[in-house]
């Protein structure tokens, strides 16, 4: 009687483990959740962080320094595919999130991690590459910033806050 069953709960078992990973893929296949906001790292089970210095991924602006409010187009280049992101600029003097995005590529949507809009993420998993965004510094000073990005490859494999070039704030426009 004992053998008969332990075939049964094997994939009983089984099942169980598969919907639980299913679930958690799932969670995140929509984008980042709000408790990536301050860290910017994923929140999978057993993901495996890179050094964000071997990474194939690069945030570029055309601009070396901005304004106040002024709009700042932002690409993302990367050599292979990953499926998912989160992007944010920072304040260089305390790696504060600052600003908006007011243009998004498909597949991403606004995130609010404490401002509407200051952070964008994805909203599927298709597979991604080069990505073009557009910035508003907000109205008043804030110093110089930095833009981050968090990639993820696959749901096991990430890089967690590669950062741009540093973009110098110039006077008021």
């Amino acid at each position: 009687m004992e053998d008969s069953r332990r075939p049964h709960v094997t994939i009983i078992g089984w099942a169980c483990t598969s919907l639980c990973l299913v679930s958690y893929t799932a969670a995140f296949s929509h984008g980042a959740s709000l408790s990536a906001c301050a860290d910017m790292m994923p929140r999978h089970l057993r993901a495996q962080l890179h050094s964000p210095n071997n990474n194939y991924v690069t945030v570029h602006t055309n601009m070396s320094f901005y304004f106040p409010g002024d709009k700042v187009p932002v690409t993302v280049r990367s050599t292979r595919d990953f499926m998912g992101f989160l992007l944010q600029a920072r304040k260089v003097s305390n790696d504060e999130i600052a600003g908006m995005f007011i243009l998004i590529p498909p597949g991403s949507k606004l995130l609010t991690c404490f401002e509407d809009g200051d952070t964008v993420t994805h909203s599927d998993k298709s597979l991604k590459r080069n990505l073009s965004f557009v910035w508003k510094a907000p109205d008043q000073p804030i110093g110089d910033i930095k833009f981050f990005i968090s990639v993820v490859q696959s749901y096991f494999v990430y890089w967690a806050k590669i950062e741009s070039a540093t973009m110098a704030q110039r006077g008021q426009n």
